[in-house]
């Protein structure tokens, strides 16, 4: 059975890393979770039963963290000792705080008009937005090792997943 004390990525054997291989993660989820799977267990002892169990689901949250940039972003900032979701660092840029209100506007002036088309502009300039603050996170976490900087952007991406959520709502009542 695989080790409790290592960190999602050496579970994968994964270089630790914002930009990761995704079918690499892919692949190698399916190599543990096959290893660890309750099933293999099922003749096992109750304790072995009970382990194989835990580590099925130790392997599957750390699958899920990984495999979303935002919740890998934040491990990783997690590992080097970096809270960026602090409740008492909720600071942006006064830019960054306009642009949220003025999306939130043309987020609910679309969903007001039933205007389907304005509210695909509007999630194609948001997508754009979120990719671009998802390479500004690889470079900041793995090219320049800027954790606090990192935790500012993460704060922004986490807004743009919230407001592209938010649009996909707006999508539902009006279809």
């Amino acid at each position: 059975m695989p080790d409790f004390n290592r960190n999602h990525f050496e579970l994968f054997h994964l270089p630790v890393a914002f930009g990761i291989d995704s079918q690499a993660l892919e692949q190698a989820y399916r190599d543990v979770q096959a290893e660890v799977h309750p099933d293999r267990f099922a003749h096992a002892g109750e304790a072995e039963q009970r382990l194989a169990m835990q580590w099925a689901t130790q392997v599957n949250e750390a699958y899920q963290t990984l495999k979303l940039p935002f919740e890998r972003a934040r491990y990783l900032l997690g590992l080097h000792g970096v809270n960026a979701l602090d409740p008492n660092n909720t600071v942006m840029p006064a830019d960054f705080l306009m642009q949220q209100m003025e999306w939130r506007e043309q987020l609910a002036e679309a969903s007001d008009r039933l205007d389907v088309h304005a509210l695909d502009r509007l999630e194609q300039d948001l997508r754009a937005m979120a990719q671009r603050l998802e390479r500004e996170l690889a470079d900041q976490i793995d090219g320049r090792q800027d954790y606090t900087t990192a935790a500012e952007t993460l704060r922004k991406f986490r807004f743009m997943e919230k407001l592209l959520h938010d649009i996909q709502d707006a999508y539902e009542e009006i279809v």
